[in-house]
């Protein structure tokens, strides 16, 4: 694997592609151009019937230009390099420097392909390619660009080292949304790779990036800290605040659930007394008495009136006879 080293010694994880996969891109994306190509020239050719030569002529040479030159260019400008094909292969073209390519550098790539591919039906390119060490073709070569693959094993990623724990949630009010990607993977690049590097070159290109980022977030960085540590601690903080954004996201079905939860919980609920009014448990100590007959020692049995003097027995005693309450008539 041929790394891209920088002018400034920064080692960029990129890995060159190579002739097979580049060639099953370029394939991929004639087959389509060249399908485009012959759709418009059959529509044009049915439209323009009525033309004498020459006219049909300057129409064939236009719809050559504009599909087979120009769609490529377009498509690689406003792609940033990832034609239908190199996506297709997991492949894309930036500059020398790692960064997105430009109209400028698609346009050399384009008129120097319509010689090195179509007008020799693409040996020079194959040819210059497999010279290259990094796999380039003459238009990379003019246009300063490279083909590389954007699909890595997952397990060549470098992790980015942390901060200093004193360093940790001080920039939780700090405004990111401005700042590009591209810094982003600059100053991802130079922290998963800063201790390769020489002590001075290290440090200016830390005092660069951190320059570049106090000039997006507009927020200037904390005087005291080193410029190293301060990227690390802007880039954790927003990991921190990506992982709470897929948590918040992955968790909004959980109200679901747990309203579910709740409203049976709370139909329970009135449930609950009315079922133990009715069936009370088991008293442990034993029966007790209803509310009529409340519970307690047995009363003696109520001792006979006397019969009255003239023979009449007395009415017996009640429950709240004379002796005692007596209810209201």
């Amino acid at each position: 694997m041929n790394e891209l080293v920088t002018g400034d010694a920064v080692v960029l994880g990129l890995q060159p592609a190579r002739l097979p996969s580049r060639t099953l891109a370029i394939v991929i994306d004639l087959a389509v151009v060249l399908t485009a190509f012959m759709l418009l020239s059959i529509g044009l050719a049915v439209a323009a019937v009525s033309l004498d030569e020459a006219a049909g002529a300057a129409i064939a040479v236009a719809t050559f230009l504009l599909v087979l030159v120009g769609g490529p260019i377009a498509v690689e400008t406003l792609t940033h390099g990832r034609s239908l094909g190199k996506l297709a292969c997991g492949l894309r073209v930036v500059r020398d420097d790692g960064g997105p390519i430009r109209f400028r550098h698609a346009l050399v790539r384009g008129a120097m392909g319509v010689v090195e591919i179509l007008g020799t039906f693409g040996v020079v390119a194959c040819v210059s390619s497999l010279v290259s060490a990094r796999g380039r073709r003459l238009g990379d070569v003019f246009a300063g660009t490279l083909v590389v693959r954007e699909r890595l094993p997952a397990g060549r990623a470098s992790a980015v080292p942390p901060p200093p724990p004193w360093l940790v949630g001080r920039f939780a009010q700090l405004d990111l949304s401005a700042v590009p990607d591209e810094l982003w993977l600059a100053v991802r690049q130079y922290l998963t790779r800063m201790h390769q590097l020489d002590g001075a070159v290290g440090w200016s290109i830390a005092e660069r990036l951190s320059a570049d980022l106090v000039a997006c977030t507009g927020t200037p960085a904390p005087q005291g800290v080193p410029a190293a540590a301060y990227l690390a601690a802007v880039v954790n903080e927003r990991q921190t605040r990506d992982v709470r954004r897929v948590t918040a996201s992955a968790g909004h079905g959980a109200p679901m659930y747990r309203s579910v939860d709740v409203r049976a919980l709370e139909g329970r609920r009135p449930e609950a007394p009315r079922t133990e009014a009715q069936s009370p448990p088991p008293n442990p100590f034993g029966p007790v008495g209803t509310p009529s007959t409340p519970a307690g020692p047995p009363r003696p049995s109520e001792p006979t009136a006397p019969a009255d003097p003239d023979g009449t027995a007395a009415a017996p005693s009640r429950p709240g006879g004379p002796k005692g309450f007596a209810p209201p008539a």
